[in-house]
C-alpha cells in the first residue's frame, strides 16, 4: 500500500519513489467539460473510497508547437484540472510549499514533465512541490461573454484555474506535510507571465507569500475589445453562433480553429491594424479578474507584500529565431517595437554586438524577457516591494542555442539528468555544480524569502541606485547594471 492522504474531495493513495512520496493527477476542480466548458472552475464533486493517485493524468488540450520541448503529440483531455504533489512525507511537519506553473505560451505544456520533478526540492530542501495543469489556448482564454454573464470572465479562465488550485493548496496541503501559510508560486515563460499576473490579482490575494518568475514578467495581457474581436474570429472559423453549438464542438476542432485564427492575424495586415495586439491572441484578458496589466498594477502597490525573484536568460530567443536575419531584417525587427531604430542599434553596437543575427537575438530577448523583468522590478521598488533580479548566462555547447529559453529550468529544479536535458546542454560534462548552486538559491528563497546562500554571497534586492543582478554562470557573481546601455535604450518600453 502506498502513502495515503485525505483531501476535501476524498481519500487518495500515492506512491513512494526513493525518499519522496508522490501523488499524481489529483483533481482540484470539477472537469471543465460539457456544459462547464468556457465557465470558471467549480469545486470537484468528490468521490467515494480511495482514489488512486499513482499515475500522471492527461494534459490540457493542445497541439504540438514545433518547439524543442513540445514537438510531439501529448495525451490530453478536457478533464485536465489536476495537480501533482511531491513531498518528503505525509505528516504534520508544515513544510514550505513550491507551487509550479508550467510554460508554453498559454497553449502547450503540462505539470508532470521530468524537468519539473520536485524530488530534489523534497530531499535537499525539505519542501513540498505542487505542479498543475490549467486550461490553455482558446479553451482557457477565449472571450465567450457574448453567451451571457456567467461567461463574463471566460477570457481569464486559465488564471482562475490557477486560483482554484491555490485555494485547494490552502485547504488541503497540510495533509501532505505542507504549510498553507508558506506558499511560493513560480513559473517559467507563460508560467512566469501567470505568476506576475497572479501577483497583482485581487482573487489571488493571500493565497501565496513569495513568487519566482523565470523568463516572463507583466506585459502580457489582452484588452476586452481585442478579446471580443478574437472571440468572434474563433466562432466564425468554427462556424457556430450559439452556445449549444459552441459546447458541442469537438475540442480538436477548437484547437485547429485557434491555430487558423492566429495564422490569419499574423499575415493579415488589416487584422493586425484593427486588433493592435502586442502579444498572442489567446492570452489573459483584462477585466474584473485582471483589473489592469500587471506591470501597471505593480506601480500602484499590487503585490507589494509578496517577495519576488525574477530574471531571464542571456539568449532567450535562439530557441525561436531559426531565420538568419540580415541588417535590413534587424532594422525591421526594431521598427516593430520602437521609432528610435538607429539609437537602439547604436546601443547594441556599443556593447560589442554587431553581427546581424546576434543583434536580432539580443534585441528580441531584451524586448520580450529581460527589459520586462527590469520594468517589473522598477515598478515595485517605489512601493517598498522586495525584488531580486537574476541573469542566467551559462551557454549550451550547441552554439546555436547558447543561453536559450528554458535552459535554466533543470538547473533550478536540479534535474540535469532528466530526459531531454542533454539535448539542451550539448556534449560535455554535466554542470552539476552550477545546478546545485542555483537550486540552493531557489530553496533559500522558498524557505526564507531571500535567495542568498553561502555560495552566492549576499544578494541584495534590486534598486535603481545599484541595479544589482546575480549572474549565474561558471563563475556566478553579482553584477551592477549588466548591459546598462541597452537597458537605457529601451527606456520607453511599456
Amino acid at each position: 500500500m502506498g502513502p495515503r492522504a485525505t483531501t476535501g474531495s476524498g481519500d487518495i493513495e500515492g506512491r513512494t519513489r526513493g525518499e519522496v512520496q508522490l501523488f499524481a493527477s489529483v483533481p482540484y476542480a470539477a472537469p471543465p467539460t460539457a456544459e462547464r466548458r468556457f465557465l470558471a472552475p467549480a469545486p470537484h464533486p468528490g468521490w467515494r473510497g480511495v482514489r488512486s493517485a499513482t499515475r500522471f493524468g492527461p494534459a490540457a488540450p493542445q497541439l504540438p508547437s514545433g518547439g524543442m520541448t513540445s514537438r510531439h503529440e501529448v495525451h490530453w483531455n478536457e478533464d485536465c484540472l489536476t495537480l501533482n504533489i511531491a513531498t518528503p512525507a505525509v505528516d504534520e511537519a508544515r513544510r514550505p510549499v513550491f507551487f509550479w506553473i508550467h510554460g508554453g505560451a498559454y497553449q502547450t505544456g503540462q505539470g508532470n514533465i521530468p524537468w519539473y520533478s520536485g524530488s530534489s526540492f523534497a530531499t535537499r530542501g525539505d519542501i513540498v512541490t505542487v505542479s498543475i495543469n490549467y486550461r490553455l489556448g482558446a479553451l482557457g482564454f477565449a472571450d465567450m461573454s457574448r453567451f451571457g454573464p456567467e461567461y463574463a470572465n471566460s477570457g481569464a479562465n486559465g488564471l482562475l484555474d490557477m486560483v482554484a488550485a491555490l485555494e485547494w493548496v490552502r485547504d488541503n496541503i497540510a495533509a501532505f506535510g505542507g504549510d498553507p501559510d508558506r506558499v511560493t508560486i513560480g513559473g517559467e515563460s507563460a508560467g512566469a507571465f501567470a505568476t506576475c499576473t497572479l501577483l497583482t490579482m485581487p482573487a489571488a490575494d493571500g493565497l501565496f507569500h513569495r513568487a519566482i518568475a523565470q523568463s516572463g514578467a507583466g506585459h502580457h495581457t489582452v484588452t476586452p475589445d481585442q478579446a471580443a474581436a478574437v472571440g468572434e474570429l474563433l466562432l466564425t472559423e468554427l462556424g457556430v453562433s450559439t452556445l449549444d453549438e459552441a459546447l458541442a464542438v469537438e475540442p480538436r476542432k477548437i484547437l485547429d480553429a485557434q491555430v487558423t485564427v492566429q495564422a490569419k492575424i499574423a499575415v493579415d495586415q488589416s487584422l493586425k491594424d484593427d486588433l493592435q495586439l502586442t502579444t498572442q491572441p489567446f492570452y489573459p484578458v483584462t477585466g474584473s479578474v485582471v483589473p489592469e496589466a500587471p506591470h501597471i498594477a505593480a506601480t500602484k502597490g499590487a503585490g507589494r507584500g509578496v517577495a519576488l525573484m525574477t530574471g531571464s536568460n542571456l539568449h532567450e530567443t535562439t530557441l525561436f529565431m531559426l531565420e538568419q536575419l540580415d541588417e535590413a531584417g534587424v532594422r525591421r525587427l526594431v521598427a516593430e517595437h520602437s521609432a528610435n531604430v538607429d539609437e537602439i542599434l547604436d546601443a547594441y553596437r556599443s556593447e560589442g554586438i554587431t553581427e546581424p543575427h546576434e543583434m536580432a537575438v539580443a534585441i528580441s530577448t531584451d524586448w520580450s524577457f529581460r527589459i520586462p523583468a527590469v520594468r517589473m522590478a522598477e515598478a515595485r521598488e517605489p512601493t517598498g516591494a522586495a525584488t531580486w533580479l537574476y541573469l542566467f548566462s551559462w551557454e549550451s555547447r550547441h552554439r546555436s542555442l547558447r543561453s536559450t529559453h528554458a535552459l535554466e529550468i533543470p538547473f533550478t529544479f536540479n534535474t540535469l539528468d532528466a530526459p531531454g536535458v542533454d539535448v539542451f546542454l550539448g556534449p560535455g560534462d554535466v554542470p552539476y555544480d552550477l545546478g546545485e548552486l542555483m537550486h540552493d538559491s531557489w530553496i533559500a528563497f522558498i524557505r526564507t524569502g531571500d535567495p542568498s546562500t553561502a555560495a552566492t554571497g549576499p544578494w541584495p534586492t534590486y534598486c535603481h541606485q545599484g541595479r544589482q543582478v546575480m549572474d549565474f554562470n561558471h563563475n556566478t557573481m553579482l553584477r551592477s547594471d549588466p548591459s546598462g546601455v541597452t537597458r537605457e535604450a529601451w527606456a520607453n518600453l511599456r
